[in-house]
């Protein structure tokens, strides 16, 4: 019924602007309880299912196993070396097998590329991208696997499996060219009576560079190789493969430790 001073006409419209607002009230607490049902729902899930974290907690997984690695069984009286590369291939990345590796472990003789799969495993694949060892990582720089027929595996950064042992010999500091500017042998006595510093050599014929730095002796430093003057002054150098160290930090010119 109109009210006092309103005609049939503005009830009508009155009553119709009531209705379409009911309306839209309702459907604002009908989506209202639709979003609460499914955030509730997908709380729950995820508490339950929580999402799994990466294997490798670097932001580039694959930048993280470029190196060298030494791959061993459980009780380290099997090993051999392999260099994992960046440089793109069928199915994955280039890989660099030592040579004594298939005689301690056959099956590396089919390895010829790798890959990180979406879980962060790593994958030494044969020619046809098949897998022939996966392995996962379980600490940072160490990787574990198994298979029936040669059991487990242990793969580590070789920087830090290195030893003073491992280095002992003839090498060349080179510049990014390859061309060596000087000679030394780098010898496991020690330096001088009471030093952990071991002896080196330096050969005739080296660059001023090096006769300025003037090496007198070296040792191993948390994976990395230590060069030391007379006077203290040091350079550090970063395993790139097996045979080749580079100078820390890395420049447009790099100084190299080649093995002879």
């Amino acid at each position: 019924m109109p009210g006092p001073g309103m005609t049939t006409t503005d009830a009508h419209a009155s009553l119709k602007n009531v209705s379409v607002s009911s309306f839209d009230m309702r459907r604002i607490v009908v989506v209202a309880l639709a979003a609460s049902l499914y955030g509730s729902a997908a709380l729950a899930q995820d508490t339950q299912q929580p999402a799994r974290p990466p294997q490798n907690s670097q932001s580039d997984p694959v930048a993280a196993v470029v190196g060298a690695w030494e791959l061993s069984n459980a009780d380290h009286d099997k090993t051999c070396r392999l260099n994992f590369r960046a440089d793109a291939t069928a199915g994955g990345y280039k890989i660099d097998v030592d040579k004594n590796c298939p005689g301690v472990f056959p099956s590396t003789k089919d390895i010829t590329a790798w890959a990180v799969d979406n879980y962060g495993s790593l994958r030494l694949l044969n020619a046809q991208g098949e897998p022939v060892i996966e392995l996962t990582e379980v600490e940072s720089g160490m990787y574990d696997g198994f298979t029936p027929e040669e059991g487990r595996y242990v793969m580590q950064s070789a920087a830090a499996v290195r030893s003073a042992d491992d280095m002992v010999g003839d090498w060349a500091i080179a510049r990014s060219t390859g061309k060596p500017i000087c000679m030394l042998t780098l010898a496991n006595t020690a330096a001088a009576a009471g030093s952990d510093n071991l002896a080196l050599k330096i050969k005739p014929g080296c660059d001023t560079l090096i006769i300025r730095f003037g090496p007198a002796s070296w040792r191993m430093d948390k994976g990395e190789l230590v060069l030391q003057s007379a006077r203290g002054q040091t350079w550090r150098f970063e395993e790139n493969d097996t045979n080749t160290w580079q100078r820390l930090p890395e420049s447009a010119d790099p100084i190299l430790l080649v093995r002879q």
